[in-house]
């Protein structure tokens, strides 16, 4: 009897296990006609040369500053001018106006001359590296035209430089 009591126990303490699930098989993975691939997107080719030119226009225009009453052009000025280098090798078309600028401290005449100076001393730098000369006009603002105002170091160290103007070639700023 004791048999009988553990059989019934032991049926009755089992769980029953719920029948399996169908196997779904999936789809099939050959991509029908109406299923492509995405595309990667094709640059449109006037946008890709618009930055480029922009990127020459913004190289061209970097400015360079002088340390106080100089024109000798400095470690830093000769990294930026070496970077306008290949763009104006590549278009001889380009021709650039380089404007001569000094800080307030000095008169006027001496500004205006030291400006002319800084002027001709990039335009000098870049025909070294056997570029036309003639491609390079020089102007000079002297104090003229700060780019900051303020009567401190900070102010008069970005006013002295020499900024530059495209004034000709194939990637000349048409909407200024």
């Amino acid at each position: 009897m004791v048999a009988i009591v553990a059989a019934v126990t032991v049926g009755a303490c089992a769980k029953k296990q719920p029948p399996p699930e169908p196997v779904q098989t999936p789809p099939p993975t050959t991509p029908t006609p109406t299923q492509q691939r995405p595309s990667m997107p094709v640059e449109d080719p006037n946008a890709a040369a618009a930055a480029a030119a922009a990127a020459k226009r913004n190289t061209l225009q970097q400015v360079v500053n002088f340390d106080y009453d100089r024109s000798d052009i400095t470690a830093q000025a000769a990294t930026i001018l070496q970077a306008k280098l290949p763009v104006l090798r590549e278009d001889p078309s380009i021709r650039l106006r380089i404007e001569g600028h000094a800080d307030e401290r000095g008169s006027i005449e001496y500004n205006l001359a030291l400006g002319m100076r800084r002027a001709q001393a990039v335009k000098n730098y870049l025909a070294g590296y056997q570029l036309e000369a003639g491609r390079f006009q020089t102007e000079s603002f002297g104090e003229e035209r700060p780019r900051v105002q303020g009567s401190n170091e900070a102010a008069w160290a970005q006013n002295r430089r020499a900024e530059f103007v495209i004034v000709a070639g194939s990637i000349i700023n048409m909407d200024r």
